[in-house]
């Protein structure tokens, strides 16, 4: 079951989640210390944004001995690829019809 937009808009919506979703989709898996010093917040705060992540989907981890490292699902944000498509067929219909309405006016 994927997350519905909802909760994917609130996962990205803190600026720190969103960079940490960002690194991690750029730059690959990464270790908690490793986002920690790259963030410049606390590594509980880290760990913490990344439990909003993995709980959306977005997010993936996997222990190796005592680390635990994170690397990014991005067909996470599928539902929300899909929610945005639904509404931009939707301003494209809206747009089409403006433009046949504009171009009777001129006639």
């Amino acid at each position: 079951m994927h997350p519905t937009p909802d909760v994917l808009f609130t996962a990205l919506a803190d600026p720190t989640r969103r960079a940490i979703f960002e690194r991690l989709s750029r730059d690959g898996e990464q270790t908690v210390r490793a986002l920690t010093d790259q963030t410049g917040v606390s590594q509980p705060a880290v760990s913490k944004h990344l439990g909003v992540l993995k709980l959306a989907g977005l997010v993936r981890d996997r222990r190796e001995g005592r680390q635990t490292h994170y690397s990014a699902q991005p067909q996470g944000l599928a539902p929300l690829v899909d929610w945005i498509g639904v509404y931009g067929a939707f301003w494209r219909d809206r747009f089409d019809r403006l433009d046949d309405l504009l171009s009777r006016m001129d006639q």
